[in-house]
Formats: C-alpha cells, structure tokens, sequence
C-alpha cells in the first residue's frame, strides 16, 4: 500500500512524492510554470506570452477604406448600377501597365473608376488577344469587363472591329453596353463628319438619346480636351467627358489617361452607364498611342 501523498509508478519503482525536493534538485515551489506540482525536466521552455506593443508618439494607425454604400436600387435599374442613382461625375483612370511603358508591347488595358472622393467603384478589363492588339492597335475589338468590389460584372462592353476613316461612313465605330451580361441597355455610335469626332447615344432599341461632340485637335499640350454631351438638337450642354492632363511623364511615355465623366444628377440609369461607356471608345479612338503603331 501506499502512503498519503505518494504516486504510484511501475513494477520495481520506488513511489516518487510530488513535492520532493530530490527530483532534479529542485524545489517544484520554487518555479512559477510548476504550479506546485512536479519539477521542470531540464530543457523545458516555458510557453510564449505576447506582450502588448507600444507604439511611439504620433503613431496613427492605417485608415481602412471606407466601404460606398450601395442605394436601393429603384424600378428599372440593372442590378449593380444601384450608385449611379446617386453620382453625377465619375473618374477614369487608366493603369499604368509597365511592359507596355518598358517593351512597347500592347497589354490588355485596365481602368479604376472611382467617385469624386477617389474612391473605387468599379474595376474595368479588357479582353482581347494578344494577335488582335498587336496587328490592329487602338482599332481592335475588345471586350470589357466591370466588376464591383466584390467581383460581381455589373456592365460588359464590346467592341467589334470597325473602320476608323471618315472615308467609309458604312463601318464606323460603335460600342454595345450590356448590364447585366448579355443584356443590352445602350449603344455608343459614331457619326460621319470630315473633320469633328461625333457620337450618339443610344437606348437598347438603338433610338438616339443625347449626341457628343469632340473638339477639332484631340491634342492636349498641359491642357484638358473636352468632348461635350449635349441634347439631340444640340442646343444645350448637359454633361462632357474630359481627357484630363496627367503630366508630362505620364502623357510622353505611356498611354495612361485619365478622363473625367460628368452627367446630369436626373439622367437615366442607364444613360449614365451608356455616356461612361462612351468614355472608353474615345480613348481607345484618340487616346491610346503605341509605340509599334506611331
């Protein structure tokens, strides 16, 4: 039988008291990890504790991005155009792609749109091959992608090949808007003139809405060029879309633009999404310059 306070242990040992000071020679007391019990075997490593960081003064911590709120969406409006409700300007700026700066190998295009506050709120995609943006350059058909910030398309653009000379007035350029995908809401034409870029905005029955009239010179020396968005008897300016000027970096060595895309407060949803759209064929028109094809 065994003693109080002692343990048991195999056949042929001798019992070991938990609160012997003869184990390892050391006092189980004595050691704040032992918690009164068996001593430590050498080599133990106690757990690691963290410890509360301390910051030095004037240390402000990184602001997280505030998250846009997304309206109600009203009768009507497209799922994922719900923000347009609630904006009358947006921004467009075109990333800057390095192999394309470094290499002069055209890429595929990507744009952040963002809100007058610069925050995100789509992000736009080209798709097209390689072949295509290599032989045909700025004239190539592309088809682009806006996501939300959770991923989800809210508008497909695309773009088929057309003739980009006045002297065939058959084969002009146009954009078709789809929201949701595969849903067509507007069309971007454009109109024969000798000498000034103009476009009509169209519904999804292809029934002109509003036209857009470019200026003379698209060149744009420290300075914006302004494509006016007027009425169908382009009587009065309601809006415009403006090649802002980047700096002269920027402008001299890559083909990353920046336009600025202004509606009225009370234009229909998906007008809206037609005159941004109409953004994007202008660039890819006047704007988008490679190396391999100046």
């Amino acid at each position: 039988m065994y003693t109080q306070g002692e343990l048991p242990g195999p056949p042929s040992t001798i019992p070991m008291n938990p609160v012997s000071t003869t184990v390892y020679g050391v006092d189980p007391h004595a050691n704040p990890f032992s918690n009164g019990q068996l001593p430590l075997p050498p080599g133990f490593v106690p757990p690691y504790v963290p410890v509360m960081m301390s910051f030095p003064p004037g240390y402000a911590p990184p602001q997280i991005p505030p998250i846009i709120p997304i309206p109600q969406r009203p009768p009507g409006c497209p799922p994922g155009l719900e923000y347009l409700t609630q904006v009358d300007q947006l921004l467009v700026h075109q990333k800057v792609e390095l192999m394309e700066a470094l290499l002069g190998w055209e890429t595929n295009n990507q744009y952040v749109v963002k809100n007058s506050l610069g925050q995100q709120v789509w992000l736009a995609t080209e798709e097209s091959d390689f072949c295509t943006r290599m032989v045909c350059g700025p004239l190539r058909s592309f088809v682009m992608h806006l996501h939300d910030g959770v991923g989800q398309e809210v508008l497909t653009l695309t773009r088929p090949l057309k003739c980009g000379s006045c002297w065939f007035p058959c084969c002009l350029q146009e954009l078709e808007v789809q929201a949701p995908p595969g849903t067509a809401i507007g069309y971007v034409m454009q109109d024969w003139h000798p000498y000034l870029p103009k476009f009509t905005i169209r519904d999804e029955r292809k029934r002109a809405v509003l036209r857009i009239v470019g200026p003379f010179c698209d060149c744009n020396c420290c300075s914006d060029v302004i494509f006016k968005v007027i009425s169908l008897d382009e009587a009065s300016v309601i809006g415009r879309i403006s090649k802002q000027w980047a700096g002269l970096d920027t402008e001299m060595f890559t083909d990353a633009d920046h336009f600025g895309v202004q509606f009225p407060m009370n234009l229909e949803v998906k007008m809206k999404a037609v005159v941004l759209a109409a953004c994007f064929l202008i660039d890819f028109m006047f704007f988008e310059h490679s190396p391999n094809h100046e």
